[in-house]
């Protein structure tokens, strides 16, 4: 299964992927944004997070 992975290196902190995909991306209580532990991901919003991710921080892994 593919998961969601936020890069804290080159995340900006913009909070644009939470307000795209509120279901998947989120802060922790750092103020780092991470992906919630899901059984599974909703694609589409999260393809719509990477793409508009200006840190280019968010990709793909599989677990």
């Amino acid at each position: 299964m593919k998961r969601p992975v936020v890069d804290l290196a080159e995340c900006t902190r913009c909070e644009g992927c939470i307000a795209l995909c509120p279901a998947v991306f989120r802060l922790n209580q750092a103020g780092f944004v991470e992906a919630a532990d899901l059984p599974e991901y909703p694609r589409e919003e999260v393809e719509e997070a990477i793409k508009n991710c200006p840190g280019r921080c968010i990709r793909w892994e599989e677990e």
